[in-house]
């Protein structure tokens, strides 16, 4: 991402309070989005905006792509009336269909103008939010202030009295990871950054700030979906903010986002993993898990054909206590051998690509099978339930082992293991 590094602290100030206008660290912050295809606007939650680029409703990754080529050149200038072109050019390539607005003027205008907008804000406010955290900037101005954007025909109470508050707080209290503007649907307010508050400035939020809205799942004066900073979580991991979003949704869905995911967020899940697992095994805790993988869609749908199984989410979960044996050893049996930290580093690799996946007619579990590429045909396993436990949403491993083809096949003979692919 571009810096400011070798302006002085004059002509940051003089750059981040002028005019809105595009500006290097808001394209970098666009360019920096995966796509994302979804069903509803909410099947991407807040904070994993700054990293996926959504069209709700949009699937096909041919569109996706045109979609985003035209909000692109929003970002970097194009007005309205030429995203609107660029739009419908795309929508009728793809042949698109079903989209909220289609079939009249008005609402087509109404969902165009709410992608250009939504799109240019939360970019622009990714830019400042990059900017404001300028280390050369919060030397000299720690504080940031709340300004709300006059001329709105219907403001928003609670903002317009956080503006006329002139509430100004230092740059890591937590009322901005909730209230960075935007905090709405056209909301048009901004952040200043201050030596310190003036006279009169009101130094606390309002009580009851950081209430939640039960209506909006968002605080007061927040739109539902917006309680979020953007730009705060553009360098978080992708597969973090969609483990988020994966044991809240229904295994179907979930399954399916993922499926489409998987090949772009493949080799950024496997460095978070061995970053969770190398920081589990220098710091032991207890009660720690981490998302591992995803019940793909072709097991759900056998599982709901042949057994009328329907897991409550498709998340696969790992807790620590099996790492350090204090839980594995309880399901080891004499035909297996414990994993070592080593073969634990490769367990996003095993659920993701596993050369067969097999049902135990006796727990009820599923067995992930993949070669360790000895002589000896051994191979390595993952047993998991897919059960919901009590304490967890997602389906937990419960052991992994090592175990021979001879006996794996020996297994499948007896029907003790039911091949499910």
């Amino acid at each position: 991402m571009a810096t400011n590094m070798g302006k002085t602290p004059a002509e940051l100030t003089l750059a981040l309070d002028g005019a809105r206008q595009q500006f290097q660290q808001q394209i970098d912050f666009f360019k920096g989005k995966l796509n994302l295809p979804t069903e509803r606007w909410d099947d991407l939650w807040q904070a994993a905006h700054d990293r996926a680029f959504m069209v709700a409703g949009a699937q096909k990754a041919d569109l996706l792509n045109d979609l985003r080529a035209a909000v692109g050149k929003s970002i970097s200038g194009q007005s309205i009336g030429e995203f609107r072109k660029d739009f419908a050019a795309a929508v009728a390539k793809s042949g698109w269909t079903g989209w909220t607005g289609e079939g009249s003027k008005a609402a087509e205008a109404w969902r165009t103008r709410v992608i250009y907008q939504t799109n240019i804000a939360s970019s622009y406010a990714a830019g400042r939010w990059a900017q404001l955290h300028d280390p050369d900037l919060l030397k000299v101005r720690p504080y940031w202030r709340y300004i709300h954007a006059d001329g709105v025909l219907s403001p928003c109470p609670q903002h317009k009295a956080w503006g006329d508050s002139g509430l100004t707080l230092p740059h890591d209290h937590p009322f901005w990871l909730t209230h960075f503007p935007p905090n709405g649907w056209g909301c048009g307010c901004r952040v200043q950054a201050v030596r310190g508050p003036k006279p009169g400035d009101a130094t606390e939020p309002p009580a009851g700030w950081d209430t939640v809205d039960a209506k909006t799942g968002a605080p007061p004066g927040i739109d539902k979906g917006w309680a979020y900073a953007p730009g705060a979580s553009a360098k978080r991991p992708m597969q973090q903010l969609i483990d988020d979003k994966l044991i809240k949704l229904d295994a179907p869905i979930g399954a399916a986002m993922w499926e489409v995911l998987q090949p772009l967020l493949g080799m950024e899940r496997q460095l978070a993993w061995w970053e969770t697992l190398d920081g589990w095994l220098a710091t032991p805790q207890t009660g720690r898990s981490a998302v591992v993988g995803v019940i793909a869609p072709k097991l759900l749908l056998w599982l709901e054909k042949e057994k009328g199984i329907t897991p409550k989410n498709a998340a696969i979960g790992l807790q620590e206590g099996l790492i350090r044996g204090t839980k594995q050893a309880r399901h080891i049996t004499k035909t297996q051998d414990g994993l070592l930290p080593e073969d634990w580093r490769q367990m996003t690799a095993v659920l993701q690509d596993p050369e067969a996946v097999y049902f135990d007619t006796r727990t009820g579990k599923l067995v992930y099978v993949v070669s360790a590429g000895d002589a000896a045909g051994i191979k390595l396993s993952v047993e998991f339930d897919y059960r919901i436990s009590k304490t967890e949403r997602m389906a937990m491993v419960v052991s992994g082992f090592r175990q021979s083809s001879k006996i794996i096949d020996e297994l499948v003979r007896g029907g003790l293991y039911e091949p499910m692919q």
